[in-house]
């Protein structure tokens, strides 16, 4: 049975703690701790030996999306305890500074597939210098960003047929043009469904879209997500 969840990020930014009592008493089994934003890692890092996750069938990390090259070594730090907890960790490729610098952390770092601001990481060909490397890294695919480079799914497409084979989560949002994750539209769940067939059912699903300020529910987004495999479904049959 696929699980199905959602990022803290997208439901109280900075604010983990809030985001997991809401996601408890919506009775979701999976769970991305955000810290997009390098001042929330060590917090939310603090913070983990004492969570109860024991509710959630996944958990994974979010690492900062944005730091300079001077602050990898602290941002490593920092990160060993969450690897030493066997949480996995989600990474973008455009901060991994030094790639063999963070060979340390093995199959639990899950390199994260970009959307179209980034220069790096949004094509086959730009992330497998990083798993050439990273020999035991893991893959986190963006539906999202993936239809965002390319509306056709083609690239989609293209990303997991090179490395479902690494597959550990998937992140899924309606990305828009200014790169902001808003909830999944009618269209979004026609898209995603037309290379949904690629997804492992062991992968699990976190939700990306931003329902902060009321914008979607957490039931909604959800059902919505179910609903790409259920097209899915339906059309191969």
């Amino acid at each position: 049975m696929r699980s199905f969840g959602f990022s803290t990020g997208a439901l109280a930014r900075g604010d983990f703690q809030l985001a997991l009592r809401m996601l408890r008493d919506a009775g979701v089994d999976a769970v991305e701790l955000s810290a997009l934003r390098a001042n929330e890692l060590a917090p939310l890092v603090d913070a983990i030996p004492a969570l109860d996750l024991s509710g959630f069938r996944f958990t994974s990390v979010h690492a900062p999306s944005c730091f300079s090259a001077d602050e990898e070594d602290k941002i490593l730090r920092l990160l060993q305890p969450v690897v030493a907890r066997a949480l996995p960790i989600v990474v973008h490729p455009d901060v991994i500074y030094t790639p063999e610098r963070w060979r340390q952390f093995g199959d639990r770092l899950l390199i994260e597939n970009m959307d179209k601001r980034k220069p790096v990481g949004r094509f086959v060909h730009e992330l497998e210098p990083y798993f050439n490397v990273l020999l035991e890294a893991r893959f986190c695919f963006d539906i999202g960003h993936a239809r965002q480079v390319d509306p056709t799914m083609t690239e989609a497409a293209l990303l997991l047929d090179a490395f479902a084979h690494r597959l550990a989560e998937v992140h899924m949002s309606e990305v828009n043009t200014a790169s902001r994750h808003d909830p999944i539209s009618v269209n979004a769940v026609s898209a995603f469904a037309s290379v949904g067939g690629k997804i492992p059912m062991d992968a699990p699903v976190i939700l990306e879209s931003l329902i902060d300020q009321g914008q979607s529910e957490i039931a909604t987004e959800i059902r919505k997500a179910r609903e790409v495999f259920a097209v899915m479904a339906v059309a191969a049959d």
